[in-house]
């Protein structure tokens, strides 16, 4: 998905980038803002999107702010836009292999005969979707480093 976000926007210019920035903001905020989302409308949260990805296209349309930022050769402005796509997949399945289900990661890779084999840390390590443990501990953590790594990349750090 990455290498192919990273194409569309080389290919597509600014209309794909808007595209992407649109389909992800709004899984961002029906992600985020579930219950706020499903008492509204879908139209409100579409339109939240368009906005968004109209605002950031511009900032990330100056250099240093997106375009050259990364790949600097002409052309490749918007190449390193597939980066985010696999981190965030990446983050994603490490998140969920360490919930008591696990994560099917190597799927359809046949582990000890099974297909759907879920792969994360020893049982007592895991701890359910939703628990204590991710609302009063980790969902800090991860706020703080956010908010270092946030303050490190402008230069306030």
């Amino acid at each position: 998905m990455g290498v192919g976000a990273s194409a569309a926007a080389v290919g597509g210019g600014r209309w794909a980038v808007l595209a992407l920035l649109f389909v992800h903001l709004v899984l961002a905020v029906e992600g985020l803002l579930w219950k706020a989302a499903r008492a509204s409308s879908d139209v409100l949260v579409w339109l939240l999107g368009a906005a968004g990805a109209w605002i950031m296209a511009d900032i990330l349309e100056d250099p240093g702010n997106g375009a050259n930022w990364f790949f600097t050769g002409p052309g490749q402005e918007y190449l390193w836009l597939g980066l985010p796509i696999v981190l965030g997949a990446l983050v994603h399945d490490i998140g969920d292999a360490l919930t008591v289900s696990g994560c099917p990661v190597l799927w359809p890779i046949p582990v000890g005969r099974k297909f759907w084999y879920p792969v994360g840390p020893p049982k007592f390590m895991r701890f359910r979707a939703g628990s204590w443990v991710e609302l009063k501990v980790l969902t800090p953590a991860f706020m703080l480093l956010g908010g270092l790594g946030g303050a490190f990349a402008l230069g306030y750090v």
